[in-house]
């Protein structure tokens, strides 16, 4: 993957740089995945944003790691 350079606000930084700690992410990582999370937010106005990022976060999941898909029966509510 190639790189380029960026200006980007200070500040956007120093949030990206707290969020990347509690998210286990780099700096550019996290300015990435909040790109991602845009793109398709605006690409779905209907869906939440968090539900767009928890998409987003379980897609990039290694496949090995998901667990089968369990429905919740209507009995045990």
């Amino acid at each position: 993957m190639s790189t380029i350079s960026v200006r980007i606000d200070e500040n956007l930084v120093s949030a990206a740089r707290l969020a990347a700690k509690c998210e286990f992410r780099t700096v550019q990582g996290q300015v990435e995945f909040w790109a991602k999370v845009g793109r398709a937010a605006l690409d779905n106005p209907d869906l939440p944003a968090s539900f767009v990022a928890e998409s987003l976060m379980s897609m990039a999941e290694p496949r090995e790691d998901s667990l089968p898909f369990a429905p919740r029966s209507a009995d045990k509510a």
